[in-house]
């Protein structure tokens, strides 16, 4: 089974969306392995 392939900006859109949904900001850069700083 190939990986499936993800392109940089579409990861970023994710993380957004995911945090306009009102996810936490923590949570969130650990998950997608970032620093808090960055997800800023």
């Amino acid at each position: 089974m190939p990986w499936k392939e993800c392109k940089p900006m579409d990861e970023r859109l994710r993380f957004v969306a995911r945090l306009l949904e009102g996810e936490k900001m923590a949570a969130l850069c650990r998950e997608f392995g970032i620093s808090r700083p960055t997800g800023y």
